[in-house]
């Protein structure tokens, strides 16, 4: 079990006996995030950013941490999320291994990791903490929540449980709920990881490693992440260098799409804890909104109330499809919101926004910028 936490970053408690929505608590618990930009003297300049299932807090590149963020192109002077102008706080999510409190971390009542004994979380959980962490660094009311992804899933959740903390929304690649495909997906990525025999119910360690499970769980999650249009630009039927063969291997790798899904599974194994993704990864499928609100999904987008949103999609994305983006835009709009809906023509799929900023960016920016 490891967590892996980025330099310089920062930390919240969570109120001890932190209760999670489907049961249970949590003490000692706290919530990483990073800070960017100046909070202004009217402390009315702040933006919340929630994050896809793996990312840190870390999105850019700042003077305590000058590694790239997984938004750099997105955030900083002069650039979409001006900080210039804005103050920026991206939290990592709880039940993380990024520097949150989550199944990789140490329970204080027993010394040891969580691992499977970490109360089932839900994406409410995630966004009531992110709530309290804003509220405990002075920040009554933000200027805007901004959620991609999973981060869209659990910004829906903040404006429905705590109203009135956000006057502004942006939701790109996000939606009210799972669809089939995405919990079929979801689901043989944790099969995968649970029939490593090395999982062991959760109890692996650094020598006994569900090294196996891990990777084809991601090479599962960045098969949906993009688009079959992207996957034939970009590798065609190309093959593999000859060095990179695997010839003495039963059906080893041999096509340049293979190269890429396993050096880049490879590289995850490194940043993330399989425990962890378990947890994140039924979090978003168990995710409903209207469940959540006690209505249809519609009747509670209509209820959230936001003076303006920009909702954000494309075509080619499988994992949360375009018209799931074009409801929250619509049910939005029912409730009165001022909101502006972009369907983006991008080839690379669900994962877009973390790659074509230059389709992305404009119109954050200017979204921001009329604030």
């Amino acid at each position: 079990m490891r967590e892996f936490i980025p330099l310089a970053t920062r930390f919240v408690d969570l109120p001890a006996g932190f209760s999670l929505r489907r049961g249970g608590a949590l003490h000692g618990a706290r919530i990483a995030y990073e800070a960017f930009g100046k909070i202004n003297a009217a402390r009315d300049n702040v933006i919340l950013i929630l994050t896809g299932l793996s990312p840190d807090a870390h999105v850019a590149s700042h003077a305590d941490n000058p590694a790239p963020g997984w938004w750099e192109a997105m955030l900083g002077p002069g650039r979409p999320i001006d900080t210039n102008r804005w103050c920026a706080i991206c939290v990592n999510s709880l039940g993380s291994c990024k520097g949150s409190t989550g199944p990789a971390s140490v329970d204080p009542m027993k010394g040891e990791p969580y691992r499977l004994e970490f109360p089932e979380l839900s994406m409410e959980d995630i966004a009531d903490a992110a709530a309290f962490t804003v509220r405990a660094l002075g920040v009554e009311r933000l200027a805007c929540v901004i959620g991609a992804s999973m981060g869209g899933m659990s910004s829906l959740a903040l404006l429905a449980r705590h109203p009135g903390l956000t006057r502004s929304h942006i939701n790109i690649s996000g939606a009210v709920h799972a669809q089939p495909f995405s919990i079929a997906i979801r689901s043989l990525q944790r099969e995968a990881i649970q029939s490593d025999p090395h999982w062991n119910l959760g109890r692996y360690d650094e020598e006994r490693y569900p090294k196996r499970g891990m990777l084809l769980s991601r090479k599962l999650g960045v098969i949906s992440y993009r688009s079959a249009q992207e996957w034939n630009s970009r590798f065609g039927r190309a093959s593999l260098d000859l060095d990179r063969r695997a010839h003495k291997k039963p059906f080893g790798l041999e096509f340049a799409v293979e190269g890429y899904l396993e050096c880049h599974a490879r590289r995850f194994l490194e940043c993330f804890d399989p425990n962890c993704y378990l947890y994140l990864s039924r979090c978003i499928d168990w995710f409903d909104l209207g469940e959540s609100c006690g209505c249809t999904a519609d009747d509670a987008l209509s209820r959230l109330r936001p003076e303006k949103a920009l909702v954000i999609g494309v075509h080619t994305d499988i994992l949360f499809p375009l018209h799931q983006q074009r409801q929250i835009a619509e049910g939005l709009r029912a409730g009165g919101a001022d909101v502006q809906f972009l369907a983006l023509e991008s080839a690379v799929g669900h994962d877009a926004f973390l790659v074509d900023t230059e389709r992305f960016g404009p119109p954050v920016g200017e979204f921001l910028s009329a604030l």
